[in-house]
């Protein structure tokens, strides 16, 4: 995960960073918002971006409006779905190292669940809420509170067992001084929605915070009650400080007197403990929700290819809903209660609202992506986004379905030009009448032709080859990479990829000698980085075109099942796919 301050002057330039499918490639982004920003967008006042290079101290300021800032950011979301938006003041404040001098965050984690110092780690494990429901679908249906805490107190202990198990394992002595410095757990939960449905309490009702409130007080007042009692195997985590912990609110807002006693006379074998995680991974294993996120959806239409060669498409109900309709002879959604509700259908001020509920008891944040449907008015992203930070989220984002995001991590996937399934080692044939572009390219060794042969009906790139008004070693090396190029092209290699090997070849002195001299010479650092660009600006017509003709959908390139959108990445809930950033 890479952040940036809200304060920073690059930030207008990093929250429209990720439109450009060429940066940024292989992370997420955030910005950290403060409460000043927020209270500034509210009352519609300047911000001063600035930065100090510590070198020269030279200082850059720049005076913008916040609102528009923010405007910027809830657009970028609406469209991209990132970068998401970190509570920084939330965050910092809201642990049980708020008031330790010492400690301080440098960052967060890919999914932003877990904020870490320096060369933190992330050690994370989740328990599966829909396994403690006593007598699940009846009236009679509750919670078992008394082996939920036993489950926390084994998770915490375990957790330890494999951080201390691994401090010599980490590859940095920075990582291996922090780990052992802070000690940091993450435990959190899953299947929260399953539970609620075993229980006949429809997320995000009243009933169901009121259930947050129980389990998370019990949760978090167990882990600090099992951490203090750790110590007499561990000790203390060596940066512990009683006084600090002690006036942490969020401390005292989630420890009995006896805890407090306990920790007062023994100290804490971890600075962090819980965490709410995607567990995308293990959710779709054992075939439950994920995090605390509700049910993407009710059913999800799936693919299997038949004994003719062609696709027939079914419905298959989400596990949970599956066993409801057997035991309750169900042939139907329409049939289900009411409280069957998913991420499409839920309010979003209810869906903060379980989230915020959760974050009073989780010291680390929770990983959230907030589902919406395709037509849900930009406006109202501002909305949420600020409701989210008066409820004290830590960390947000969204999805909207159909966005300009889901053709970039799905689109190219059903496209038979970039993702074509070949025999290993077949190479296709150039049809006849390929139509051929030119593009003019201005090198650092002079002028550069580069030959495309495209199929126009199908967006598809065939061919490519060069040639250039130059003479000597480097012109053939660029005939020989171009040929190299289309046999890549006509064996199937995704147009991306060779677009991601292009871009790492090195700069060019000549470029760089070039531009030195004030010429201007086209896009990149070097001839491969210059056509790398070209077939960039290809795909993205070939995006264009596609958008024109159909509508994208987020569909799984293995099964055929609709995908999800959560932490990051979109995840197939049937088969386990994923695709991240």
């Amino acid at each position: 995960m890479i952040s940036l301050d809200c304060s920073h002057p690059d930030l207008e330039e990093f929250i429209n960073v990720k439109s450009d499918l060429n940066k940024i490639t292989k992370a997420n982004i955030s910005i950290r918002i403060t409460d000043n920003f927020m209270e500034s967008v509210k009352n519609d006042k300047d911000w001063k971006l600035t930065y100090t290079r510590q070198e020269t101290g030279e200082v850059i300021e720049k005076i913008v409006k916040a609102k528009e800032l923010f405007n910027a950011l809830a657009k970028m979301n609406w469209d991209y779905a990132e970068p998401g938006l970190l509570n920084w003041d939330r965050i910092t404040s809201w642990n049980l190292l708020s008031e330790d001098k010492i400690f301080e965050y440098a960052g967060i984690n890919p999914c932003a669940e877990e904020p870490l110092p320096a060369g933190g780690s992330c050690l994370l494990g989740s328990i599966n809420l829909s396994e403690f429901i006593i007598n699940p679908f009846t009236k009679e249906a509750k919670f078992d509170i008394i082996n939920f805490t036993e489950a926390v107190k084994q998770s915490v202990i375990a957790l330890n067992e494999v951080l201390h198990e691994g401090l010599l394992l980490h590859p940095l002595k920075e990582q291996q001084e922090s780990v052992n410095a802070w000690r940091q757990i993450g435990l959190g939960i899953f299947g929260w929605h399953d539970a609620l449905i075993k229980l006949g309490i429809r997320y995000g009702s009243n009933d169901s915070l009121k259930l947050v409130d129980s389990i998370g007080l019990e949760m978090i007042n167990t882990a600090i009650l099992v951490s203090a009692e750790l110590t007499d195997i561990y000790g203390q985590y060596p940066m512990y400080n009683q006084n600090a912990i002690f006036k942490s609110k969020f401390f005292l807002n989630n420890t009995t007197e006896e805890t407090r006693k306990i920790v007062k006379e023994k100290g804490l074998a971890n600075s962090q403990l819980l965490t709410i995680a995607p567990t995308g991974s293990i959710g779709t294993m054992l075939g439950v929700s994920t995090g605390i996120e509700p049910m993407y959806e009710i059913a999800y239409t799936r693919k299997t290819e038949s004994l003719h060669g062609k696709d027939e498409y079914y419905k298959v109900y989400t596990p949970i809903v599956e066993h409801y309709m057997k035991l309750n002879n169900i042939d139907g959604e329409q049939q289900l209660p009411k409280y069957f509700n998913n991420a499409i259908t839920l309010d979003y001020k209810e869906r903060i609202d379980m989230q915020s509920t959760w974050q009073k008891y989780i010291d680390a944040s929770i990983s959230s992506t907030i589902n919406l449907p395709n037509n849900f008015p930009l406006d109202e992203v501002k909305e949420l986004y600020m409701l989210a930070w008066e409820k004290g989220l830590k960390g947000v984002t969204i999805y909207r379905s159909g966005c300009k995001r889901e053709g970039i991590l799905t689109a190219n996937i059903d496209n038979k030009n970039l993702y074509e399934e070949l025999p290993r080692g077949f190479i296709e044939n150039v049809p006849e009448d390929l139509n051929y572009r030119k593009y003019k390219l201005k090198t650092g060794c002079g002028s550069l032709y580069f030959f495309v042969g495209i199929d126009e009906n199908d967006n598809k790139i065939y061919d490519c080859f060069t040639n250039t008004d130059g003479v000597g070693g480097c012109p053939i090396n660029t005939q020989a990479n171009s040929r190299l190029l289309s046999a890549c092209l006509r064996g199937g290699v995704p147009v991306e990829y060779v677009i991601q090997q292009l871009n790492k070849s090195g700069t060019c002195p000549s470029f760089q000698y070039k531009r030195g001299k004030g010429e201007k010479l086209s896009k990149g650092k070097s001839c491969p980085s210059a056509i790398a660009n070209i077939l960039n600006d290809i795909l993205k017509e070939f995006e264009k075109n596609e958008k024109e003709e159909v509508t994208i959908k987020n569909i799984c390139p293995e099964c055929g099942t609709e995908l999800r959108f959560e932490g990051g990445c979109s995840s197939c809930s049937n088969c386990g796919w994923s695709r991240c950033s």
